[in-house]
């Protein structure tokens, strides 16, 4: 067996067509095509179209008039519940057993319902719903889950939120897109895989930044000093949200597209926000100059969000959301490998032993 790697760093699990993280020079290109000339330019319908099936046409189709089935008052777990009915109620079948395309098919179909189910969730029972009708005034698939969630929203709004999708649509081997991956290789339907793929994302250490940079900016308006507050932060041992990144080694390429998106919009916090940058960015090299400490997507996703009026426990859903392009790439392409995902595990455990030595084992042993 190979040296063990914990998380598995490094490892080189697959080979895939789908994104290619650049390492070195802070760039990110979805089959080839840097999102640098994708946002603001193609909308996040037609980029899902990229991802998945190498072309901007068609896309993702419009959601189907479809109530949420699940109202639980949490995002996440309405949404995660919801995707896993949705195969017994549209006859979703296993992978295993459809071709190519209707898996496809099957994939375009749950995952602009999976932006539904977020606009659902998050408008809640206390606003009536909207009209079919109104949505329907849309072809944009951002700007339709905008009309289903807000009801008439701002236009820059639809825009912050096309960029934000788009910036992060795909990111290779990342901890949701492995479950995803690992679901599919079992043949399972593909409502299953993006199920899972949404349970991942619930935990904080994949997804939850954003929220986290927010309070920070809050903070230095507060403050009106963002050199005072990134000293005084440092000073505690706390970590400042959304600087380094376990892939890039130098400027996270979402984080450059997102900045120009705020300012392009005139988000109100872009000042605060280039300000606080600014100065964390020289006080993390004058005390660790022996690191790549640039910023991250988190740190300008949550200032394109909040410009957006999408609240900070939305963040993860409108995660979610532009995951489900990245996600679906993933589930049809490991579907082409025929191959089940099996890794090794080293046992490291107690040698091997009676019964009567497990602790416990008075008073449990012969009594069956």
């Amino acid at each position: 067996m190979s040296d063990f790697k914990p998380g598995l760093e490094g490892v080189v699990a697959f080979e895939t067509e789908i994104a290619e993280p650049d390492r070195e020079g802070g760039a990110l290109r979805y089959r080839g095509v840097d999102i640098e000339d994708l946002v603001g330019q193609v909308s996040y319908g037609h980029v899902w179209g990229l991802l998945v099936d190498n072309s901007f046409t068609p896309g993702l189709p419009p959601a189907e008039p479809y109530p949420i089935p699940v109202r639980s008052g949490d995002i996440r777990v309405d949404v995660q519940s919801a995707l896993a009915m949705l195969a017994p109620a549209k006859g979703m079948r296993p992978t295993l057993d459809i071709s190519d395309e209707q898996a496809r098919d099957d994939l375009a179909r749950a995952s602009v319902m999976t932006l539904s189910f977020v606009a659902q969730s998050a408008r809640g029972t206390s606003l009536p719903a909207i009209p079919q009708e109104r949505v329907e005034e849309s072809d944009n698939i951002v700007e339709r889950f905008m009309i289903r969630w807000r009801g008439d929203p701002d236009p820059r709004h639809v825009k912050a939120v096309d960029a934000y999708w788009t910036s992060a649509a795909e990111h290779g081997m990342n901890a949701s897109t492995f479950t995803a991956r690992v679901i599919a290789s079992t043949g399972a339907d593909v409502a299953a895989a993006l199920s899972g793929a949404v349970g991942a994302m619930s935990g904080p250490l994949h997804g939850g930044a954003p929220a986290r940079v927010l309070y920070m900016v809050e903070e230095v308006e507060r403050m009106g000093d963002a050199t005072q507050y990134v000293r005084a932060e440092l000073d505690k041992g706390e970590r400042l949200m959304g600087f380094g990144h376990r892939v890039y080694r130098a400027e996270d390429p979402r984080a450059r597209v997102l900045r120009r998106t705020a300012k392009e919009l005139g988000a109100p916090r872009y000042e605060v926000a280039a300000a606080l940058e600014e100065a964390a960015l020289a006080e993390l090299h004058a005390r660790r100059p022996d690191r790549v400490l640039a910023t991250n997507v988190e740190y300008w996703a949550a200032v394109v969000l909040d410009f957006a009026e999408v609240p900070s426990h939305m963040f993860t859903a409108m995660f979610t959301c532009a995951r489900t392009a990245g996600w679906s790439a993933h589930i049809l392409e490991q579907k082409g490998t025929g191959r089940l995902i099996r890794p090794s595990a080293r046992y490291v455990g107690p040698k091997a032993r009676p019964p009567k030595e497990v602790p416990g084992a008075e008073g449990v042993l012969g009594e069956v």
